[in-house]
Order: structure tokens, then sequence, then C-alpha cells
């Protein structure tokens, strides 16, 4: 037991120290904890850190996938179900076909059915990556809608096409009819259920008012969802989603402010911590992947490694732009309804395309034999190309995205921003005509109605000119000015409580309900600058 608390602390403080130095690097944090994790994995001596793949797909999955489904955009995702199904659907079987072709003809040892396991294993782009990357890039909300939306679903059909392709190397039978029909009703089934899960779950939170119950609640949401699914045999993958975009749309309206502003802080640690480990868990497997190899040619490995890398990359450069551009040009309406996008975003979401913990958890969750008995075919061979594709996309891929998105000349259409105006807008208007409907029935002192009314203007006349093209550049609510005293101010506040706490003028509690109220105002002038 203490050896395990011992690796876990390990863990914890490789995942502090180089997630901090990938913000000092200005790495997105990903690709910097699988090389650190292999780094580590290579120093002799050091307990080997095996990732279980029950691990994976029971512990991380679920808490990874909902949150990145709850704050995903309902109204965007649906407008833009076309290029995500294409992606999330078309391209991960057009992906398994081609790799296991590949596979099976160009590396010895491969047979055509353990080539489009791997395939399948490889074929989804990894959703924590694809988040994490795309929410630093300064590109188009679409290209980032399209991005998330792929990754949330494209899980949930590789490992549809994992099982198929698993069952038929294990039994050697494979039936196309039965695949396509179990297809069907495994997607249909883990979304019904996630639906049944995410109503039930906004039944019991409309009805409590306890943050920690129904942070606690939340957190077991994606848990429920995915262990119904899988023991009814359907996609857990799905069930979460489906869940977590329900909630997502209904939260704003079951859920108090104290639980909010409880809950995102919760939901921030969960994310990063497995975050964190599942990436450095990517590389600390790479010893335990050599291990299972011997006999092989390191420069063979190497190169059909190399070989599968390219062939992914090349593989989702050769469906997007086709898929984007094709059904335009074949269908009028669709033209008319969503014109051609620039080659330079077509091309950005053609090259994010980084695989993670899904296809090395897959990978490592394939039977060791089949059921006559030997061994599954490849299945060595199976896992090292598969971390070599992880690492040659997060890396390669990962760290060059930034240097080519600048050389695109692509930038954030800051869409999302003129549309927080226009709401904030709105909202303040609406506000603003309750309290003068308030004033004409003299029933609150006239000092108060005043008061609100400046603070109301004030607040008007900062956004008739948030997000217009004429407003200097100016990102935020209040301008820069304003930003730097309000917080300059604050800062003053925080010295004086302290001052009076240590003096012993106020007691700690006090203390820490002004710092709070202090530490709220903070984050709003934080919020703007973003």
């Amino acid at each position: 037991m203490i050896d395990v608390v011992e690796v876990l602390f390990g863990l914890l403080v490789a995942v502090a120290a180089l997630a901090l130095l990938a913000r000092r690097l200005r790495i997105p944090y990903p690709i910097l904890l699988v090389v650190g994790g292999l780094l580590l994995g290579l120093i002799p001596g050091l307990p080997r850190v095996r990732l279980e793949p029950d691990l994976v797909f029971l512990f991380f999955l679920p808490p990874l996938l909902y949150p990145a489904a709850l704050f995903t955009s309902w109204r965007d995702f649906r407008a833009n179900l076309r290029p995500i199904s294409l992606l999330a659907i078309g391209l991960v079987l057009f992906t398994t076909v081609l790799v296991g072709l590949l596979a099976h003809y160009l590396i010895p040892g491969v047979p055509l059915a353990a080539g489009f396991v791997l395939g399948a294993i490889v074929s989804p782009p990894d959703a924590i990556a694809a988040t994490s990357i795309a929410e630093r890039l300064n590109v188009p909300r679409r290209i980032v809608t399209i991005l998330e939306g792929e990754s949330l679903v494209n899980d949930a059909t590789a490992l549809v096409a994992y099982r198929f392709g698993v069952s038929a190397v294990v039994t050697g039978s494979f039936s196309l009819a039965h695949a396509g029909l179990r297809f069907f009703v495994v997607g249909l089934g883990g979304i019904l259920i996630g639906l049944a899960i995410g109503w039930l779950a906004a039944q019991v939170q409309r009805r409590l008012s306890d943050p920690p119950i129904q942070i606690t609640v939340s957190i077991l949401t994606p848990f429920a969802g995915y262990l119904a699914s899988e023991r009814l045999g359907v996609s857990g993958v799905l069930a979460v989603v489906s869940s977590g975009l329900y909630l997502g749309w209904r939260m704003p309206e079951i859920i108090d402010s104290r639980t909010r502003l409880q809950a995102g802080p919760v939901w921030e640690m969960i994310e990063f911590l497995l975050n964190g480990f599942v990436f450095i868990l990517i590389g600390l497997q790479l010893r335990e992947i050599l291990a299972a190899l011997p006999g092989h040619s390191l420069t063979q490995l190497l190169w059909d490694g190399a070989i599968m890398s390219l062939a992914v990359i090349v593989i989702r450069i050769l469906w997007v732009f086709p898929a984007t551009y094709l059904p335009r040009l074949l269908i009028r309406n669709l033209r008319a309804r969503d014109p051609y996008p620039a080659w330079q975003h077509v091309t950005i979401v053609a090259w994010t395309g980084m695989r993670g913990v899904v296809s090395l958890a897959a990978a490592l969750a394939l039977p060791l034999r089949l059921q006559n008995g030997s061994p599954f075919p490849g299945r060595p061979t199976i896992l090292f190309l598969t971390f070599s594709v992880i690492l040659a996309t997060l890396v390669v891929q990962g760290l060059s995205l930034p240097a080519i998105i600048r050389w695109l000349g692509v930038e954030d259409d800051r869409s999302a921003e003129k549309e927080e105006c226009q709401a904030r807008l709105k909202a303040n208007e609406a506000a603003l005509a309750q309290l003068r409907a308030i004033a004409k029935s003299n029933s609150v002192p006239a000092e108060i109605l005043e008061r609100l009314r400046v603070e109301y203007d004030d607040r008007l006349r900062q956004l008739e000119v948030c997000g217009s093209d004429g407003a200097d550049g100016q990102r935020g609510l209040f301008s820069s000015e304003y930003e730097q005293l309000s917080n300059q101010l604050l800062q003053v506040e925080r010295k004086m409580i302290l001052q009076l706490r240590n003096e012993q003028v106020i007691n700690d509690n006090v203390l820490r309900r002004i710092q709070r109220d202090i530490d709220l105002a903070e984050a709003r002038l934080r919020q703007q600058e973003q």
C-alpha cells in the first residue's frame, strides 16, 4: 500500500512540475506530459506503472468526456452536426479500413483482421488533446466547435469498430450485415440511455438546493450513464456525451448561483488531475511496450511506426478536403445554406488529429490469446505502432499547429465575443426597463433606485461599444484603464483586511468572507480581460 501511495505522490509531483513547465514554455501540456512520462519511464530503477485499460474506460473516460459535453454549445453542435458526423463516423471508419489494409500489406506478421483492429485503435483523435490545444488557438469558433464535437463522438465509433474487429480475430468469423445492424443498435441505445440518465439527473438537481450534494450528483452522472450502457451492451461513450449535452442545455435553469460557483472549480480540478495522469501514463508505457517486443529489429519497428504515423496523418487530410467541398459542389441547397469555407480553415481541421489515451487503452486491452489458444496475431506490434502514432501526432501536429495557424493567417472571427456583448446589452436593457417600472410604483426609496439606475446606465454605455469594430481593439467589457485601476483598488482592499486580521481587529472567518467578495470581483475583471 505504501508503494502505491509513493507512486501516486510521485505522479502528482511530476504532473504539477511538467504542467508548470509547459505553461512557462507555452507548449500545450498534453505534449510535454507525454514526453516527460516517456523520459521518466526510461530511468533505470523506477517502478513500472502500468496503464490498466479498465481504469481508462471506467474511471478516466466518463469524467473527462462529460464536462467536455456539458460545456459544449448545443446550438453550435447541432448547427455543425453534418461536418462533425462526417469526421466522427465517416473518417473513423475510413481510417480503420485504410490503416488495416496498409498494416496487412506493409508490415509482416499483421493479418488483415488484426490490421483492421489496429485501424480502429488509431482512428479516433483524442478528446482531451483536441480540446486542450484548440482552446489555446486564436481560430474561428466554428473550427473549435467541429474539433470538439468530433472528439466527443469519434471514440464511440472507434470502440464499436474495435469490438467487432477483435471479435472477428478471436472467433475467426465476421458478418458485415450483422455488424452494421449492431453498430446502429449500440449507438442508438447509448444515446437513449444517456438522455434518460440526463433527464433523471435533472429531476434530482431541480429538487436540491445544496451545492455539495449537487456537485456529488454531477460527478456521479457520467459514471451512471457509462456503467448502465456498458451493462446493456450499448455505447457508454455516447451515453456520457448525450447526457452531458442534455444537462448542459438544462443546467442554467435548474441550479442556482451558489452551486455554479462551487462546481466550476471542482470540475476544473478533476479535469486537470485526470488529464495529467492520463498523458503522463501514456509516456510511461513505452518501457512495457518495448519489453513485449523481444527479437524485433528496433530499426524496422521505428520504420513501421513512422509509416503508420504518416499514414494516419495523410488519411485525415485526404478525407477532410473532399468531405468539405464535394457535398457543397453536388448539393445546391447546402451550398446556399453553408457556403464553401476558406481552405485555410479546412487545413486546420485536417491537421488537428492528435491521438491519445483511448487508443493506447484499446491496444493494451487486446486479448492475449484467441479461442483456439494461439496468441493474438501481431499484438506486440500493434502496441508499438499505437504508441508511435500517439507520440508522432501529439508532438508533430500539436507543436506545429500554432505555427501553421500563423502561417495561414487565420484569426478569431470574434463571433462569440459579439454574441456575448449583444446578450449582455439586452439583459441590462431588460433590467433597466424593470427598474423604471418599479420606480413608477413608488414602492422603493428613490436613492436606491437612483443608485441602481446609474450603475446600469454605466454598463450600457460600456456595452454599446463592446465588440464593435470601432472599439480600438478593446476586447473586454471595460476599458483597460478601468480594469487596471479596479485591480489596484482591490489589492488595497486585500492588504487592509489582512492588516486588520493581523492586528486582531477581525477574525479569520470575517477575513475569508470579505476575501471571497474581493475574489469574485477580481475574477469578473479577469474574465473581461480574456
